[in-house]
């Protein structure tokens, strides 16, 4: 069986940033905090059949603006599904924090509850283009916040930043990177910024930078994170080690199980006699799961092997070190020889490297990777 991690989602943020796609909303003049939490554990008491006696290895706690919440709730609510399932010893509890909802003290009061990863969601360092983002904070309060993070002494924590802004030039992106780096930050989550449906960008498009500029972006800061003594393990993700990758997205990205809670979460879960795979989402609008009262899910999937084989190498391939074949096969309950065809073809072409048991992406099929998941298809 996968391994099981836990998902929690709080669906209200200070304001909509243009860019944002996620199941996000408008706070109330007065969060419905603790009702919130009740349907929470309602919905994972309700979820309690797919863990089928396994530990829970990671939790993230995402939205949304969590940190809106306070940890006297939160913790009730750890507390409480910590009383219904096993918690691996060594747990990573990630809580993602907007720098805009943070007061002196806060963060050593959400350790204080066990939260011991934190994601914080700076995103620039630019007044200006943290301005165009749509961020209810700005540079200043976002290093204040970076540096009570510090001073708390968590496991690890990681700064969210985007780069291919509206009219950002090379030197600003670089800049950004540069001082997100003097504080020492065990991991970055460096992504460009992509417009997607159904979004104010979307319907009023920014003037983004030539494609020019956006390869020199990313290669220039690529190769400065790397001399800083990064690894990039995964598309847009960087840590310092091993030990500060986030435990959490590696799971999604290799393909494990997890619970998902709250307006909008989506789990995938593997059922323990027949290792049959599966989806499910939660209704989303968090009016409507306010009143949930019989069932929290909005609707489910079973997933034919066509789909987890294209789910898992969606997720797989875009890890530097990519996967094991034995670990396919293991999480798939499909034989490896049903792609090993497919695989070797793609070696054949030099977008695959296939070393014994691992299989990852060359330099050139990690930058054609679409391409390669086509085949897949």
């Amino acid at each position: 069986m996968p391994p099981l991690s836990l998902y929690i989602h709080i669906p209200w943020c200070i304001k909509k940033c243009p860019y944002c796609d996620f199941n996000s909303h408008k706070k109330p003049d007065v969060l419905p905090e603790q009702q919130y939490i009740d349907k929470l554990l309602a919905d994972f008491r309700q979820d309690l059949i797919h863990v089928q006696n396994r530990e829970i290895n990671t939790i993230f706690i995402g939205g949304g603006t969590p940190s809106l919440f306070s940890a006297k709730q939160l913790g009730r609510l750890l507390l409480e599904i910590s009383k219904l399932v096993t918690f691996r010893d060594d747990i990573e509890i990630t809580m993602e924090v907007n720098p805009a909802s943070m007061e002196h003290g806060k963060f050593q009061d959400y350790k204080d509850i066990g939260i011991n990863r934190i994601s914080l969601g700076v995103q620039s360092f630019n007044d200006k283009h943290l301005k165009v983002l749509g961020r209810v904070h700005d540079a200043s309060a976002a290093k204040t916040a970076i540096n009570e993070i510090v001073k708390t002494n968590f496991n690890s924590f990681n700064i969210d930043l985007m780069h291919g802004l509206p009219n950002q030039t090379i030197p600003e992106a670089m800049d950004d990177l540069q001082q997100a780096l003097s504080f020492d930050v065990p991991h970055l989550s460096w992504y460009q910024l992509t417009i997607e449906p159904n979004t104010f960008f979307h319907y009023k498009p920014p003037t983004l930078p030539k494609e020019d500029a956006l390869y020199e972006i990313e290669t220039s800061g690529k190769e400065y994170l790397l001399s800083k003594g990064f690894s990039q393990y995964e598309v847009s993700a960087f840590s310092k080690s091993q030990t500060h990758q986030c435990q959490h997205n590696l799971n999604y990205w290799l393909f494990g199980d997890y619970l998902g809670i709250g307006a909008g979460a989506h789990g995938k879960i593997t059922t323990a006699k027949t290792m049959a795979i599966s989806r499910y989402w939660k209704t989303k609008h968090p009016k409507l799961y306010l009143v949930c009262n019989h069932t929290f899910i909005d609707g489910d999937k079973g997933l034919s092997n066509k789909d987890i084989i294209l789910e898992f190498m969606l997720n797989a391939l875009r890890l530097n070190g990519g996967f094991s074949l034995r670990q396919f096969s293991q999480y798939t309950n499909i034989p490896n020889q049903e792609i090993l065809p497919i695989l070797q073809s793609l070696e054949n072409e030099e977008l695959l490297c296939i070393n014994n048991d691992n299989v990852y992406c060359s330099a050139v099929g990690a930058k054609y990777l679409n391409e390669v998941l086509e085949y897949f298809m």
